[in-house]
């Protein structure tokens, strides 16, 4: 009644098996992927390309626990059919099993599902986790320890989660990297162009903030309305929705248009587009000179993904809270990447990068060799799998 993401699964998972039957025929040779939102598919995604050339005659089935990412995915992806996942019952278990029969399952990341673990292990089915990132902590939960036993096979990001999955009896354990630096890798190739963002930029800088939260807004805003320099600006906020883009935008002294309302006529004298759908912010950030990426003041664990922005060149600027991204600390280290703790530390390390075009191109550079020194996961997965 009052969460309307709630909503949207509730009324989605009820279209699950008709979605389904229409999609799946009896003699049909599946692989099964679930993802638990669209972070995870775009983890999953280079893997799924290389299964699904290996297997041409096999359909994809692909679920998704949450509606930011079957929302997005459920008419664009790379899957024969998307559903959402019915809850975790034993009765649903046994009865989405039943109709898609896959050969194999892939899990990505964290999603541990007891109930279907259980009954894919029962059938016999070969299961792989891959992405997977733990620590100790979590392992103190025997539900959870007994659930991930049930894979066949687990592919971690590091090798202190392969060794944390050995020291609970776990013997099919590989570090393989994660597969998020492929598919960052593998959407620059893609070379997709937007509309009307050359004409925005007419030449000048551009800084893009991407997955950005209520107090990035309001230290963003900060340098926005007390920026004397020609920098453009393209925000991406992780929350779409009316009343957040319409309180953004009224923060906001300059000129600023909607995404949804580009169009030749006010693109060029507009200063600031708010991005006011999902799924674009990844093709924007080549135009970029600049990323800030959102979460690093919302507590620890909250920081989004910096690889797409990385890949691309760009200085990444976040906020304080970074230390359980292994990506954002070597980032850090190497230079590439700067942490800030308030509006002036912002407004001091823009105006410091913007000021020196020399500077600016060499930081960014710093994080696209880093990028390319850990391309590799997706190969590693496969010739494990063999």
């Amino acid at each position: 009644m009052f969460n309307s993401k709630i909503k949207l699964g509730v009324i989605g998972r009820q279209e699950t098996f008709n979605r389904l039957n229409k999609s799946i025929n009896i003699n049909d040779k599946t692989i099964w992927f679930h993802c638990a939102s669209l972070g995870e598919y775009e983890q999953g995604f280079p893997l799924f390309v290389e299964l699904k050339k290996k297997y041409p005659n096999h359909k994809l089935v692909l679920s998704f626990f949450s509606p930011s990412g079957y929302e997005v995915k459920k008419a664009n992806s790379i899957a024969d059919v998307v559903v959402y996942l019915p809850i975790d019952t034993k009765d649903n278990c046994k009865k989405f099993l039943d109709k898609i029969k896959p050969e194999i399952v892939v899990f990505i990341k964290s999603e541990i599902w007891p109930n279907y673990l259980n009954e894919i292990k029962k059938r016999n089915i070969k299961s792989i986790l891959v992405c997977a990132i733990y620590n100790s902590s979590q392992m103190k939960y025997g539900l959870l320890k007994k659930a991930v036993l049930k894979f066949d096979y687990i592919f971690t990001q590091d090798e202190k989660s392969k060794d944390l999955f050995k020291s609970i009896g776990h013997n099919n354990v590989f570090n393989s990297g994660d597969t998020r630096f492929d598919r960052v890798s593998l959407s620059k190739t893609l070379n997709e162009d937007v509309d009307y963002i050359k004409e925005f930029l007419s030449e000048k800088e551009c800084l893009i903030a991407g997955s950005t939260w209520g107090k990035d807004h309001e230290i963003l805003t900060s340098y926005i309305n007390h920026s004397k320099s020609n920098l453009k600006f393209i925000i991406a906020p992780h929350e779409i929705n009316k009343e957040e883009i319409n309180n953004l935008k009224s923060f906001i002294n300059k000129k600023t248009i909607l995404f949804s309302g580009l169009n030749n006529e006010n693109i060029k004298t507009a200063s600031v587009i708010i991005v006011d759908n999902i799924g674009t912010l990844s093709k924007l950030y080549k135009y970029a000179s600049l990323a800030y990426i959102g979460g690093g003041f919302n507590g620890e664990g909250k920081l989004h993904n910096t690889l797409e922005a990385a890949v691309f060149s760009l200085p990444i600027i976040i906020g304080k809270y970074y230390s359980r991204f292994p990506e954002a600390v070597n980032m850090i280290k190497s230079g590439g990447m700067f942490s800030v703790n308030n509006a002036e530390s912002l407004k001091n390390k823009i105006d410091e990068l913007i000021g020196d075009k020399e500077k600016l191109q060499k930081t960014g550079a710093l994080n696209s060799s880093f990028i390319n020194s850990k391309i590799g996961a997706t190969q590693c997965i496969l010739a494990n799998l063999k």
